[in-house]
């Protein structure tokens, strides 16, 4: 059954953030672009090279590291092993509800984590369990219960466990408050997975679904709703994206029916359009006055929009700068750096890059070597884009008008969560580990030469 939230509060937002401008605070990076403007990550890595340190991770989870200071973020879910009754199919069932019945992953008794690790040498700073709980709902059998990422403000760190709630702590890892959103009803069960945003003083979660979805700012000190407006959308999993438009902070939000801009402080519409496939999962990218919405399920779909002056009903007006309508992503989102959007094909090493500006192929569709499935986002810093293949395969390329492999590494397992940059080192979770690359520090290089003499 569904909560209902009254709007407690209308203060204004102010923008900064205590979180220092070379950390990775968030789903997507500091400007949730995918972009580090200022790192540089090692391009060569792997088991055994330029390898910081490897750190085994509880449980499974598809959220992203975030890294603020000297820590990193995690979420995870970790079975309790406490039996759960096997759920039934209804007799009447269809073929088609027998399929998605038995390819799905079924509740069990979960423990859900919050790990903080020392950025250095990941150790195991703090672990918080958030709650154990069976998750009301089934989810993809290629999906986890913990597939949000956190977002911090340089002070707290906000994990969503989606139906299980938005918990709240400290980055010592101090209880500050939770907020349960109600139960969410996805397409096909196919899961949670958008992540949180903060704008100023609130804490902003979209909860589209197939019951009564909504978007929702909750006052991040308290966990108290500052406002709440019905969305009139299916169920997606695109995180919005935070714009400052006309000295106005405003919440971009990809969807089915409509993708909207929201006035952040209020939660009032300012403007619409229509565009996007069933079940949008990449998030919006921005830069330059325009905002970059995309998705992939079943058709493809890649809008350019101008943001000034943009009020009202956008869809077939001026406003829509140009479109594409071919090898769009399903899961992954697009990568915007310097003037080339980048992005994939459905969920495959299929690289296709624009010119952000008119729209114009770059080049592709292009094969990534060694990358057949993905699910991970690509990643930007130093002139080069970091790729993270389902199998284990980390692709760097250069970001240029031409595909030039730059290194193709290995890791010994998976990666379905995207890469976290931060000055020298790239951070990535595999499905067991968390891994750091950093290039070797002046003493390190100094006592390796003293070793060998």
């Amino acid at each position: 059954m569904k909560r209902i939230f009254l709007c407690l509060s209308l203060g204004l937002l102010s923008l900064p953030w205590s979180a220092a401008a070379d950390d990775w605070p968030q789903w997507r990076g500091p400007h949730g672009n995918g972009v580090a403007p200022d790192a540089d990550p090692p391009i060569h890595f792997g088991e055994s090279k330029n390898l910081r340190f490897k750190v085994a991770v509880p449980g499974r989870g598809h959220a992203s590291p975030i890294i603020v200071g000297d820590r990193i973020f995690l979420l995870s879910a970790v079975p309790t092993g406490r039996p759960v009754p096997k759920p039934e199919l209804p007799p009447d069932a269809d073929e088609r509800t027998r399929r998605r019945f038995e390819s799905a992953i079924h509740p069990i008794d979960l423990r859900f984590l919050v790990l903080a690790y020392a950025r250095r040498d990941g150790a195991l700073l703090w672990q918080r369990t958030a709650l154990e709980t069976v998750p009301a709902g089934t989810t993809h059998r290629d999906a986890t219960w913990a597939s949000a990422s956190p977002v911090s403000d340089g002070e707290r760190v906000y994990a969503l466990f989606g139906s299980q709630g938005l918990f709240a702590y400290t980055v010592d890892g101090q209880v500050l408050w939770h907020r349960d959103l109600g139960d969410m009803r996805t397409r096909n069960g196919f899961g949670e997975g958008a992540s949180p945003v903060i704008v100023g003083d609130s804490v902003i979660v979209n909860w589209d679904h197939e019951d009564d979805s909504f978007i929702v700012a909750l006052d991040k000190h308290t966990g108290e709703v500052t406002w709440q407006k019905d969305r009139d959308e299916v169920t997606s999993w695109s995180t919005p994206l935070l714009v400052q438009v006309d000295e106005v902070p405003q919440l971009i939000v990809a969807a089915t029916d409509r993708s909207r801009g929201y006035d952040a402080r209020t939660g009032e519409v300012i403007w619409q359009v229509g565009g996007m496939t069933t079940n949008v999962v990449p998030s919006p990218v921005h830069a330059d006055g325009t905002v970059y919405l995309m998705s992939g399920f079943r058709g493809s779909a890649l809008q350019a929009v101008r943001l000034a002056g943009a009020r009202g009903e956008l869809t077939d007006s001026e406003a829509v700068l140009w479109s594409y309508d071919r090898d769009t992503p399903y899961v992954p989102s697009p990568l915007l750096y310097e003037g080339r959007l980048s992005f994939l094909k459905v969920n495959t090493g299929i690289l296709t890059v624009l010119d952000a500006a008119s729209g114009k192929p770059i080049y592709g569709p292009q094969r990534l070597d060694g990358i057949s499935n993905i699910y991970s986002s690509p990643v930007g810093a130093a002139g080069r884009v970091y790729y993270a293949g389902r199998e284990g395969t980390v692709l760097v390329i250069k970001n240029a008008d031409a595909y030039e492999v730059l290194a193709e590494n290995s890791l010994d397992e998976g990666i379905d969560t995207s890469p976290a940059i931060v000055d020298d080192t790239l951070f990535v979770r595999g499905v067991h580990h968390l891994y750091a690359f950093a290039r070797p520090t002046t003493k390190e290089i100094d006592g390796s030469r003293q070793a060998g003499r």
